[in-house]
């Protein structure tokens, strides 16, 4: 059995700056259960998934955390891209540059 939501749930965590705390804040999962999915004890389940990708902060991780895939055309990225390359991204997707 793969561990894989529990990574991308802890990367999209990550990725937003999030404090365990934070995220479960934000989501409205409990802070025992979000511990249990970043040391892979459970994976998340539907409810969670749909807790996880109906947030307005999450919607644009919701094809990767499904499927893997991106589509930056529409939105849909990944934590490193939202993370690393913010700036980039939003540069390369429509050629504005923030500030």
């Amino acid at each position: 059995m793969s561990s894989d939501l529990s990574e991308k749930v802890k990367a999209i965590r990550k990725a937003e700056g999030l404090s365990q705390s934070d995220f479960c804040a934000v989501t409205g999962i409990s802070i025992s259960t979000v511990k249990k999915y970043e040391t892979g004890i459970i994976e998340p389940g539907g409810s969670t998934l749909m807790k996880i990708t109906t947030n307005a902060q999450f919607k644009k991780y919701t094809m990767w955390l499904m499927t893997g895939d991106t589509a930056p055309e529409i939105g849909q990225i990944s934590p490193v891209l939202s993370h690393d390359g913010q700036g980039d991204a939003s540069s390369s997707q429509n050629g504005q540059k923030v500030g």
